[in-house]
């Protein structure tokens, strides 16, 4: 499993992925972010699922790149890696089921090209066909997303500031961490701002944020004992009526 978030808000894009890969009773670290960017062209992909698959569409990907492809817009560079995406279905599915492996991998796509009106997020599916993400729904997780959504769906709108996106990014990520053990530390930190054509990444070990997260859980504890307790007396009082 993994966690990877792309949060998009009017100033910009915010992206968090961990650096986890777990395979039997092996655990290692692997970048998951994959960056392109050059004169008014700036692309982050992001993926979960079979690592395996990862790597191959992001290789054929690449290489039309490098043959000379070129995108003026981002939902065409997100057509070309979901036909990749097929591609390896095509070459690796088949075997893969065969051997109780389930053909997966979705992935989020971000950036802005030079036709692009402003920065976009995609959300790719196995099959190869997207999503675009809006202003309704200023964020999308990928991998282990259940223990990370409450924070960021009550904190975020497409007018939070960057800071407040990371902020509550990565606090979702620690909701996360603290409640699976197949996602942790180290994670890689994507900023990118509005019409600026420049990716800027970040990584961030655990002793980094430490304190942060400690922090926290202290004021959530905090917070709690603040809590009105009025409105349980109804439910309480039930316990000593005898008759």
């Amino acid at each position: 499993m993994t966690y990877c978030l792309g949060i998009k808000v009017k100033e910009g894009l915010v992206a968090i992925a961990d650096t986890r890969i777990t395979s039997g009773t092996d655990t290692t670290v692997k970048k998951k972010i994959y960056i392109e960017q050059k004169d008014n062209y700036s692309i982050f992909i992001m993926t979960s699922g079979l690592r395996s698959v990862r790597d191959k569409a992001i290789t054929y990907f690449k290489e039309q790149i490098d043959e000379g492809t070129e995108f003026n817009k981002l939902y065409k560079a997100v057509n070309a890696f979901g036909e990749q995406v097929r591609r390896v279905a095509g070459e690796d599915k088949a075997s893969l089921e065969k051997s109780g492996f389930k053909f997966n991998l979705t992935t989020i796509i971000g950036g802005q090209l030079k036709d692009d009106d402003e920065h976009k997020l995609f959300l790719l599916y196995s099959e190869g066909n997207w999503v675009e993400l809006d202003q309704g729904s200023p964020f999308v997780i990928i991998g282990n997303s259940g223990h990370g959504k409450p924070i960021l769906q009550r904190t975020l709108s497409s007018d939070s500031s960057m800071e407040l996106a990371l902020k509550t990014g990565f606090l979702s990520f620690d909701s996360t961490r603290a409640s699976a053990n197949d996602v942790e530390f180290p994670i890689d930190v994507m900023l990118y701002r509005k019409d600026s054509y420049h990716i800027v990444e970040h990584r961030y070990e655990k002793k980094d944020l430490e304190s942060i997260s400690a922090q926290w859980a202290d004021e959530l504890k905090e917070s709690l004992q603040k809590i009105p307790e009025g409105w349980m007396k109804a439910a309480f009082d039930k316990m000593d009526d005898k008759d």
